[in-house]
């Protein structure tokens, strides 16, 4: 079993920046590709970055140049570094693990989610 646990969340003011952790424990994230999600208030979940177990990185265009997804593998950590925060970033954020070929359950795992309130 896994258990990912986001933190960081919290309330800033537009242009601000926040940064999110995302601790798993139950097993290693090194092989998996990890991913950050958010549901702003009446949305749909959308996919916010991707990191794979080589480094590579993936986001969705309204948060490129101001989002960076990244990996500590030896602390079973991935983070989100938000800068120029702005209110439509307004979410719950989501972190994902995502099943590797060597995980005997092909299944996602997700997190609680932390709130990101953007207001002044």
């Amino acid at each position: 079993q896994v258990q990912l646990v986001e933190t960081g969340g919290g309330l800033v003011q537009p242009g601000g920046s926040l940064t999110l952790s995302c601790a798993a424990s139950g097993r290693v994230i090194s092989a998996n590709t990890m991913e950050w999600y958010r549901q702003g208030p009446g949305k749909q979940r959308e996919m916010v970055a991707a990191i794979t177990h080589d480094g590579s990185t993936n986001y969705t265009d309204s948060v490129k140049g101001r989002f960076t997804i990244s990996r500590v593998n030896a602390k079973n950590t991935v983070y989100l570094q938000m800068n120029k925060l702005k209110p439509e970033d307004t979410a719950v954020y989501y972190c994902k693990r995502s099943p590797s070929p060597y995980d005997r359950y092909q299944r996602d795992y997700w997190g609680q989610g932390t709130q990101v309130t953007v207001s002044s």
